[in-house]
């Protein structure tokens, strides 16, 4: 079977190639730091530091979450890295009067990639999305539905409700 060069075929691929890569380059950030298209999340408050690097936790931070939620939740074990609270003191975001921003503001270090993800976030159903303006640090909302009493838990690791829930929830108790 012979094989037939069609010049006109590889032209128009050619020439599409050529027209996609140009395309993506003049969407590129002149100074080189990232495609104009990518949200660009505020920055960090200044004389913080994250708990990982920045490129690492845009990648993992739901993954790590998730994993600090259910040792808090699970085990009763409560540290400050990786918290919810840590990384909303260190990205908190201020309007023009010098007022932390929520969620519900489309400014909000969460949301800029969250909207441009499409990524529902429902942390903050139960957490506050901004610092605490008297301690300058992240806080539960009252009326948490995982607590009763409108405050944070007081649970620690060896507590018995904590040893009774790490049972039930391996089955070993009805």
């Amino acid at each position: 079977m012979k094989t037939v060069f069609n010049l006109k075929k590889h032209l128009v691929a050619l020439f599409a190639v050529l027209l996609l890569g140009t395309g993506l380059q003049l969407t590129i950030d002149p100074a080189g730091a990232q495609p104009a298209w990518m949200p660009s999340p505020p920055k960090a408050l200044p004389g913080t530091k994250c708990d990982a690097d920045p490129k690492w936790m845009r990648t993992w931070h739901m993954r790590k979450l998730d994993h600090k939620r259910d040792q808090t939740v699970r085990d009763g074990i409560r540290t400050k890295k990786f918290s919810l609270k840590r990384c909303i003191t260190c990205h908190a975001v201020k309007d023009e009067s010098g007022k932390f921003l929520t969620v519900k503001d489309e400014r909000h270090f969460c949301r800029s990639c969250h909207d441009y993800t499409a990524v529902r976030i429902d942390c903050f159903d139960c957490h506050a999305s901004r610092p605490d303006s008297k301690k300058g640090q992240g806080a539960m909302l009252k009326n948490n539905p995982h607590d009763k009493t409108g405050r944070s838990s007081s649970l620690k690791p060896g507590d018995k409700t904590v040893a009774s829930l790490q049972k039930y929830l391996a089955g070993e108790t009805k």
